[in-house]
């Protein structure tokens, strides 16, 4: 499906409340299979959570991830060290050409049989289940957050819990402590100093209902909206706390440069309003929060700022290298824009904005919510639309419903 966006306004002070978080989803999961004492509430929609949902309850020995990258490694690290069975795990072609050897050779370390079914490093995977006792291990920490998180969650069910020793500078370091504060609130115990993890077996539980917060990933995408509108345009969005476990909570800080405002309301709402007019540049290192750059970038490039983000090494074995796809794509509009391994720069532009785009997502979820805002400027046309639904079943609704004018294209 290909959606025009005709250029729209935004109509101030619309509630939309937003699917929980698909990251905390798919951690809660794998904490209720090895704990099934644990019940959930308000689990994200996303395609991902579907993939989770349906790999760690099958029966089957084939296992289809999709395009799941999280539940490709958590599943990799249950079945190897949490079941006594044979499966198959494997995915979209792209799935297989996102690397997964840096998480099979520390399973391999605990005892684990995976063998490469094709090209060597990635998936697909046969893996010949055991019950691993647990102990030490080493990882490298400067490629991806869910390798580490995949450990640390089976952790809790080994037998000598885990102890993990990190190589190298963590990468995506809030969505290690996500994985300890959830740990941490189902009563396990684990300390993180210096570059070891150490996470006991869990015996007892001490909460057993948990309430999954909305996904502020998601909200990303408002926040670039407002940032867009003129002063004193808002939305308000649910169900966010001050005090969260997820890292791209930092939203509330990185769009205050962009004259963004957010207030938090009773009942888990916040207000966020466009109330100044934004910085003349923005610099900033996103190690913690990369899978916000997409969004940040293109507001800036939309304000006609000139950017600057590091830390985006991540970014390149994502659904896409989406360093490249939003290069190619913003070039698309206008931008002057330029890349390296772990960096993207945009220049201050302030020429008008090229008309009636067609912006590729490249299988990606966030290119094509990254680029919406940019109806508020111009007419565009999303490719291949309907990849939200990775992680946000009701985006093109939920832009509806705030006057977004959005149409079925050829």
């Amino acid at each position: 499906m290909n959606l025009l966006l005709k250029q729209s306004k935004i109509v101030s002070n619309q509630t939309i409340v937003i699917s929980g978080s698909k990251s905390e989803s798919n951690r809660l999961l794998l904490l209720q299979k090895l704990f099934p004492q644990l019940t959930i509430e308000n689990l994200s929609d996303s395609d991902d959570v579907t993939a989770m949902l349906q790999g760690i309850n099958t029966d089957s020995t084939s296992i289809n991830v999709h395009h799941a990258g999280t539940t490709m490694r958590f599943l990799t690290a249950y079945y190897a060290l949490c079941q006594e069975k044979t499966i198959q795990i494997f995915g979209s072609d792209r799935m297989h050409n996102r690397p997964i050897k840096v998480l099979v050779d520390a399973l391999r370390e605990l005892g684990a049989s995976i063998h490469y079914l094709e090209k060597e490093g990635y998936p697909p995977l046969k893996i010949n289940g055991i019950r691993s006792k647990g102990g030490k291990v080493s990882i490298s920490a400067n490629v991806s957050s869910q390798y580490i998180s995949a450990l640390l969650l089976v952790g809790t069910k080994l037998e000598n819990g885990i102890e993990i020793h990190l190589k190298g500078e963590v990468t995506s370091r809030p969505y290690i402590e996500m994985t300890l504060g959830l740990i941490k609130q189902l009563g396990g115990i684990y300390s993180f100093v210096g570059n070891k993890i150490d996470v006991k077996p869990l015996k007892y539980l001490q909460q057993r209902h948990f309430v999954v917060e909305s996904d502020w990933s998601s909200a990303s995408y408002f926040y670039s909206l407002i940032a867009l509108s003129p002063i004193d345009t808002s939305v308000i969005l649910g169900q966010y706390k001050a005090e969260s476990l997820q890292g791209d909570r930092e939203l509330v800080n990185i769009y205050t440069k962009l004259g963004v405002e957010t207030i938090f309301l009773s009942n888990n709402l916040i207000q966020i309003t466009k109330t100044r007019k934004e910085e003349n540049s923005f610099i900033a290192d996103f190690t913690n929060t990369p899978d916000l750059a997409q969004t940040v970038v293109v507001s800036c490039y939309a304000l006609g700022i000139s950017c600057t983000i590091t830390g985006l090494h991540t970014l390149k074995i994502k659904e896409t290298d989406r360093l490249i796809a939003l290069q190619i794509e913003l070039q698309k509009f206008g931008a002057i824009v330029s890349i390296s391994d772990d960096s993207i720069s945009l220049k201050s532009n302030k020429k008008e904005i090229n008309k009636n785009v067609k912006v590729e997502t490249y299988q990606d979820h966030r290119m094509a919510m990254a680029f919406a805002p940019l109806v508020l400027k111009k007419n565009l046309t999303i490719l291949e639309a309907n990849v939200v639904t990775k992680s946000f079943i009701s985006f093109w609704q939920d832009l509806k419903t705030i006057g977004i004018e959005a149409v079925i294209s050829e």
